[in-house]
């Protein structure tokens, strides 16, 4: 069902922090939805995305991890689980690499019923080590059932954590939307994406699917 209160938007601000790429949310979205950051390993740092974002999103909060670089999959997800059930109202979860396997084991594991959305950026492929460190593969395998909540997938075509391939099995197994914005590499800092605009716009078109 629809919510009638709109989501986020993005316009440019010029005279903002990071000029034309700041985006400004309309107040009309305050208090009706949590915006729940999800990031992978080691944290996002102060340049990522999720970060800017958070700073920006109306009701935005983190989940904390006692320790970012040795994920353990069980305290990983009591984490999010404690910070989904004490946010206010829904929550839209902003999920990116590791964060997205977690997002999955979640939802397989707990009672869902607060999030009614997800945006799922660079699914990190816990399965391939190849792909991943070692140090993730405590998330394998990676859920393969439907997500009980709308959701997009946003993949990189070059992207050294996850082939698009995988990225689209994923998302195709998750019942969720595939993006591909092109060579992104990780959709990460490192990506030079600033405040990430287009990702805004997808964040804004999942809120009011």
């Amino acid at each position: 069902m629809n919510d009638p209160t709109p989501g986020p938007s993005f316009v440019n601000e010029p005279d903002g922090p990071l000029g034309g790429d700041a985006p400004r949310v309309s107040v009309f979205g305050e208090g009706r939805k949590t915006y729940i950051i999800v990031p992978g390993l080691g944290n996002s740092g102060p340049a990522h995305w999720q970060s800017l974002w958070q700073k920006t999103l109306p009701n935005a909060i983190r989940v904390e991890q006692r320790d970012w670089e040795n994920p353990t999959k069980s305290e990983w997800l009591l984490a999010l689980e404690k910070t989904v059930q004490q946010a206010p109202g829904d929550c839209v979860l902003i999920a990116h690499s590791l964060g997205v396997a977690l997002v999955a084991h979640w939802a397989a594991e707990f009672h869902s019923s607060k999030v009614c959305a997800a945006l799922l950026v660079s699914p990190s492929d816990v399965d391939s080590a190849e792909h991943t460190p070692d140090s993730v593969r405590g998330f394998a395998p990676m859920p393969l059932q439907r997500l009980p909540f709308r959701s997009t997938v946003v993949a990189s075509s070059n992207d050294p954590f996850v082939t698009l391939a995988r990225a689209t099995q994923f998302a195709q197994a998750w019942g969720a939307d595939l993006v591909n914005i092109g060579p992104c590499g990780h959709i990460n800092a490192e990506s030079n994406l600033a405040h990430w605009p287009q990702g805004w716009k997808l964040l804004s078109d999942l809120y009011a699917a």
